[in-house]
């Protein structure tokens, strides 16, 4: 604790009291807390001793020997601002200006430096340190990240990027960026917040995102990690809506060793409408774990939830959906759809869907499959001409379709369905090896 304290005074000498109190929060919960083990009911089927175990160091400025090229591969031609972090600091360098007039996107560190004022309403209002150990983690050492203002009634036509990279060669390092969205009633945006690194490094990321949607405020957020093969990803997204507010979440998941993905996500007023959608593909022996919760606390909302996965090889899975139905959130509709796709017969997932209905007036539903290739559909498409390859990327294309083709990006869709594509496995045999 001495250390950690010794950490969260030098990098709070110069910030304001409410700041320094919240990092001190975090640590505090993070100490007290520990790591998470299998023994928390969380944490059951995803053991985080690849982060635990290994020392990171913490990510440095100015070691990534990164090129504008590379950004602009893993950022994509979506147009629209991008805000640039590398190891967890702001790289105008990289960045792209053009925002419309009253629109606010800056660093974090720059707009705690200059107008702290203007985040202390939001920041860990409801990502408070006390949620789960790695949000204390984060908001004890957040030292950069992106804060997102989009003023009342503006309607933003061109995507915010925001991307985040990590990048040092030289040792395993670790960042913790923060985000922080608020979009004021009756604006529209929507944010694809990305995370990369160059193949082969190792590195750790633990990823806080908070999202405000104000009355009858429109989000559409994109989540895209496409992280080294070495790398660990802790993601955890806050989201709170008011009356008439309407959310949505696509969570694309393409790299990473041990990735976990949370989304909290709370409807808050009367006639809010939240959708959370996912995608992910995973191999070798590589684990992702997604855990998702939508609290409905007020009536006449709706909710519709969509997960698949692509597993091959020795690969593991977690899928945790829970739907709470609050006691006055009568009228609440809400669906869920979790479904997974085994390439191989070592493949594995543990799927757990969960209601949780504290009301008598509401439509709720949920369902989880987990399935391998149609043989007959493969046998059909090799009469037709195509070889065992194609078929089988055939099939898997429309399985991932159902995610992808609700991304409102054309872009940034086709740019994925083409990385999908690139990053299926060989048909080195029949559909189900032995």
């Amino acid at each position: 604790m001495a250390d950690c304290d010794r950490l969260v005074t030098a990098r709070s000498a110069t910030e304001p009291s409410w700041l320094r109190n919240l990092r001190r929060q975090g640590i505090e919960h993070f100490v007290d807390a520990g790591f998470p083990t299998t023994r928390d009911e969380e944490w059951k089927f995803t053991s985080v001793a690849p982060i635990a175990d290994r020392h990171f160091a913490p990510a440095q400025d100015g070691q990534s020997g990164l090129t504008t090229d590379l950004v602009e591969r893993w950022a994509g031609a979506l147009g629209g601002y991008r805000l640039v972090l590398v190891n967890g600091a702001y790289a105008p360098q990289f960045s792209v200006g053009g925002l419309p007039a009253g629109v606010h996107v800056s660093s974090l560190r720059s707009i705690l430096a200059t107008n702290p004022a203007a985040v202390e309403p939001y920041l860990g209002r409801f990502a408070s340190p006390d949620r789960q150990a790695f949000t204390g983690l984060n908001t004890g050492f957040l030292q950069d990240g992106a804060f997102v203002w989009i003023p009342p009634g503006t309607i933003i036509e061109q995507p915010i990027s925001l991307l985040f990279v990590s990048a040092s060669p030289e040792t395993a390092s670790v960042s913790h960026p923060r985000v922080l969205i608020v979009a004021g009633d009756r604006s529209q945006a929507r944010i694809v917040e990305g995370y990369a690194g160059p193949p082969g490094q190792e590195y750790f990321t633990n990823a806080v995102t908070e999202v405000v949607v104000g009355s009858g405020a429109v989000v559409d957020h994109y989540k895209l990690q496409r992280e080294s093969q070495r790398a660990c990803h802790i993601g955890s997204m806050y989201v709170h809506g008011t009356r008439d507010s309407t959310f949505s979440s696509h969570s694309i998941a393409f790299g990473g060793a041990l990735v976990r993905n949370d989304i909290i996500a709370v409807l808050d007023g009367e006639g809010g409408d939240y959708t959370l959608n996912g995608l992910y593909l995973v191999d070798g022996r590589r684990l992702i774990d997604n855990h998702t919760t939508i609290d409905h606390a007020k009536p006449h909302c709706g909710s519709h939830e969509m997960y698949k996965g692509i597993l091959s090889g020795h690969a593991r899975a977690v899928f945790n959906g829970k739907i709470i139905v609050r006691p006055d959130a009568q009228k609440t509709d809400a669906k869920q759809t979790n479904k997974a796709l085994l390439l191989s017969d070592d493949a594995q997932i543990n799927t757990k869907p969960q209601l949780e209905i504290f009301a008598n007036d509401v439509k709720c539903t949920h369902g989880a499959a987990v399935g391998q290739l149609d043989e007959d559909a493969i046998f059909y498409l090799r009469a037709r001409g195509l070889d065992l390859q194609q078929a089988r990327d055939m099939l898997i294309q429309a399985f991932a379709g159902d995610v992808l083709n609700r991304i409102r990006i054309e872009p940034l869709k086709k740019s994925l369905e083409a990385h999908l594509l690139s990053e299926l496995p060989a048909a080195g045999g029949p559909a189900n090896p032995q």
